[in-house]
């Protein structure tokens, strides 16, 4: 057996005729003449190519006979499209339309309904993350990819986010042959606040004025009372509890 070999449901891959290039020349021209068996003979007969690009996507998840349809979709488009007079082998045509089907219906078929283009968005980030590690010789922090993008930090991790797949709590994830642990089992009730809670706090604090940044550094990093802080700014202790309460109001409404 091939490695990678596709087997799709109600095909006999083995029976499925390559078309050499002057049959398809031939084809092309009687499609122009509006004969449509001859666009079904196209499809047919470059059906192992649509197969070929399959094994690309050995690793995904999707039902490989809803990506056969998906690339199929592809191949009709390269058909009707393709205009011979330009020179270019078909397979050259094809591939790329075919591929572009195929890959926006992984990115797009997820249990989440996220809008396009946050995932737009993660392509473009996971592709330059890619481009930088191989270019620098280590892995990039999202700090320096943010940078890179001209992007929040926020942003690129929100729409990184946004390409998992959820799972559900009751999925088995050990079992020595005796009782099943589940992700539910797992789960502890923790105070922990996710990356995304603690990227938008960071700048949200960032983007306070300079006494109102310092006044919440102390009192809820330091530890500082407002008394002790009244006595070292020189005000009234009514005055820190204005800029204090001021400034977590702002805090507030910038994170929800």
């Amino acid at each position: 057996m091939a490695k990678y070999k596709v087997d799709i449901t109600g095909v006999n891959t083995s029976s499925i005729k390559v078309l050499t290039n002057e049959e398809m020349n031939v084809l092309f021209q009687r499609l122009r003449n509006n004969d449509l068996n001859a666009r079904e003979e196209l499809v047919n007969g470059n059906l192992k190519l649509v197969l070929s690009i399959l094994k690309k996507f050995y690793q995904v998840k999707e039902n490989k006979d809803d990506l056969f349809q998906i690339g199929c979709v592809g191949l009709l488009k390269a058909i009707d499209n393709f205009d011979p007079s330009y020179g270019v082998k078909f397979s050259t045509y094809c591939v790329p339309m075919i591929l572009g089907e195929i890959r926006r219906f992984v990115r797009d078929n997820t249990s989440l309904r996220v809008s396009r283009s946050l995932k737009d968005l993660a392509y473009v980030i996971n592709k330059e993350k890619e481009r930088l590690s191989l270019s620098l010789g280590r892995e990039i922090t999202n700090k320096e990819l943010a940078k890179e993008l001209n992007i929040s930090e926020y942003d690129l991790v929100l729409a990184l986010e946004s390409k998992k797949e959820p799972i559900s709590i009751f999925e088995p994830i050990y079992n020595d042959g005796g009782d099943t642990i589940y992700l539910c089992d797992q789960i502890e009730d923790s105070k922990n606040i996710d990356v995304e809670t603690k990227i938008s706090i960071k700048d949200s604090i960032n983007e306070l004025e300079e006494r109102e940044k310092y006044i919440i550094d102390q009192r809820f990093i330091i530890g500082k009372t407002q008394v002790e802080l009244s006595e070292e700014l020189g005000i009234s202790q009514a005055q820190i509890s204005r800029i204090e309460k001021k400034a977590l109001d702002t805090l507030k409404k910038r994170i929800e």
